[in-house]
């Protein structure tokens, strides 16, 4: 691409990586310039927290802020009950009132870390919720007033759609309706709030086309795309998973140790690409920092773990977290912000195996996988090899807490509370 942007958001999100594809960079460009303008993106529901796969769309809205204009987190407590059926091979499960509005609680914690939202300056960030209006629809009026302007043989041809039928999988009318419903979100926030520009990652075009054409037909009005890369990491996989499963942004359900962790062992191809996309660092320092290699590049990684984690959880978090791995990897020790499992006397009772106190610390999902670890001699107890997968742990093994390792980078203490 050769376009040149004006616009200091849509020269960031070019020269950072930002950018899959945009219905029309220089009409969005010429717009941004123009003022202040709203843009949104959509987070559904599906669980009590986001996961690094979500924080590029974050950052996103945080740099639309950064650069003079308003950014709108849309909470879907509405489409949620639906559930979006791109790129999934199967229906999602349905999840009542109660359950979507505990998910939503948890989601929003998290943006307060990256978004402001009391600022008074025009550009202060909305958070809104689709079932504002998702709920209180007529179902024939919304038909007769909205589902005219949508053309099945349009639908069936995207490819969130299309590669689903093909593998003659099935997709319910309910799911068939969510693109529908997620187009109307774009009319109901260019209708109140002059919203002017959806984004999201690129599974999401279809749906951002949808409710381009379906608000440019019953308001005339001129809106705008924009998609992220939907990032795999360099060896293929994809973001916001790890060893252990999601690595969700909320503290309790990921500790900042482990979210530290887990940036830490980036591969040596992902620094510099990372730098920029998760932190704010000047890009020619990403850069630099990404070039590094041998033992340097281990500090970039550092530096990585660091200024992510600062963002989400801050400062005094990264600080501890970093003290942390050095102890426990540099220095053989314990180190005080392991995640921690505390048991009772009384949940040892006459002691515990070491397969279960490797399952419960969170180190294998299962008995099976812990009993394989030790059989391939992956696990430690307080750095010693462990070898007896019939181990019994009572309270007095516990009299000081012993740290449990899988692998070289993952460890946890288990401590008698």
């Amino acid at each position: 691409m050769t376009y040149h942007p004006k616009s200091d958001f849509i020269a960031t999100m070019m020269e950072r990586g930002f950018l899959a594809d945009c219905t029309d960079y220089q009409g969005l460009d010429e717009a941004l310039i123009s003022g202040c303008k709203p843009a949104y993106i959509g987070f559904d529901a599906t669980a009590q927290s986001l996961h690094v796969g979500s924080l590029i769309q974050i950052m996103m809205l945080r740099w639309f802020q950064k650069t003079g204009h308003k950014p709108i987190t849309l909470m879907g407590g509405g489409t949620t009950k639906v559930g979006d059926p791109s790129f999934r091979a199967d229906e999602r499960p349905l999840l009542g009132p109660e359950q979507i509005d505990a998910n939503i609680a948890g989601i929003k914690k998290v943006f307060s870390a990256y978004i402001d939202y009391d600022t008074d300056a025009e550009n202060a960030a909305l958070m809104l919720n689709n079932a504002e209006w998702l709920d209180g629809l007529n179902y024939l009026d919304f038909l007769r007033d909205i589902g005219r302007h949508f053309s099945v043989n349009r639908m069936l041809a995207f490819e969130s759609v299309k590669s689903r039928l093909d593998r003659e999988q099935s997709l319910s009318f309910l799911e068939f309706n969510y693109m529908i419903l997620q187009a109307y979100d774009f009319l109901e926030l260019n209708r109140r709030y002059g919203c002017v520009l959806q984004m999201g990652g690129s599974d999401q075009w279809g749906n951002i086309v949808n409710g381009i054409d379906l608000t440019r037909r019953v308001l005339d009005q001129e809106i705008y795309g924009l998609t992220s890369p939907l990032l795999t990491t360099s060896d293929g996989k994809k973001m916001g998973k790890s060893q252990d499963g999601a690595v969700w942004l909320n503290p309790e359900m990921r500790s900042p140790y482990e979210f530290w962790q887990f940036w830490r062992n980036t591969t040596d191809a992902d620094v510099g690409r990372f730098l920029k996309l998760y932190t704010e660092l000047p890009v020619d320092e990403c850069d630099r920092l990404g070039a590094l290699a041998g033992a340097e590049i281990n500090e970039a990684k550092i530096r990585l773990a660091n200024e992510i984690t600062t963002l989400l959880h801050g400062a005094e978090a990264a600080t501890n977290a970093e003290a942390t791995a050095r102890e426990v990897f540099e220095k053989g020790g314990v180190g005080g912000d392991l995640p921690t499992l505390t048991l009772s006397a009384a949940d040892l009772g006459d002691g515990m195996s070491i397969v279960q106190l490797i399952v419960k610390s969170g180190l294998a999902k299962s008995g099976k996988e812990a009993k394989r670890l030790i059989a391939e001699n992956g696990a430690k107890m307080d750095d010693a090899p462990l070898t007896d997968a019939g181990l019994m742990i009572d309270a007095g093994a516990l009299s000081s807490p012993i740290k449990l390792s899988a692998g070289k980078k993952r460890h946890a203490l288990v401590q008698l509370g």
